[in-house]
């Protein structure tokens, strides 16, 4: 019964932090905010955002509230588990690492599965619109752009996908290496 409870929990914090920190990631990529997309994301994330907006302004393109708001879900989301299972919250050193954890492995998830669809896209509708074109292309872009520096296409073909890839799941390896979970 708590593992199932610690698992819901655990779900909704990780998809509460997947939206901050894509609106984050949206704002500082200079995404469209006018895409039905995005504009929905931001709907999603207004009762959170806001009210810390409020509080705390925006430091050049910072946007402070919403640094804040993925600091306090993956805090919440580190400590959580531990809290469920009756142990109390996390000592202070360990629950700051794993928040850390907790936010770079988002990072290099949400570039994983934007850069694969941002690609999987381009071979499905070639030069065609879709709505998701709009936000995955500045945020896949943001990170293809310095690698397409590195590695000029091939004879037409662009690799920088495959690299940005490659590089994106290591990281994520060496970060499981250093946190164990």
């Amino acid at each position: 019964m708590i593992a199932a409870l610690i698992y819901l929990v655990d779900t909704l914090l990780s998809l509460c932090l997947l939206a901050v920190l894509l609106r984050l990631l949206l704002q500082w990529s200079r995404a469209d905010f006018r895409a039905p997309l995005v504009r929905s994301l931001v709907q999603i994330t207004n009762p959170v955002v806001l009210p810390l907006r409020r509080v705390l302004p925006a430091i050049g393109r910072l946007d402070t509230a919403s640094a804040v708001a993925v600091l306090v879900f993956a805090a919440a989301d580190a400590a959580a588990p531990s809290m469920l299972s009756g142990v109390g919250l996390p000592l202070p050193v360990p629950w700051v690492w794993l928040t850390l954890a907790e936010i770079a492995r988002m990072v290099l998830r949400t570039y994983l599965f934007t850069v694969f669809l941002y690609v999987l896209l381009s071979f499905l509708t070639p030069g065609g619109y879709s709505p998701a074109n709009a936000v995955l292309a500045p945020l896949a872009e943001s990170v293809l752009r310095p690698v397409r520096r590195l590695i000029p296409p091939i004879a037409g073909l662009d690799l920088s996908p495959l690299w940005v890839l490659i590089a994106i799941q290591a990281a994520l390896i060496a970060l499981t290496g250093l946190t164990g979970i």
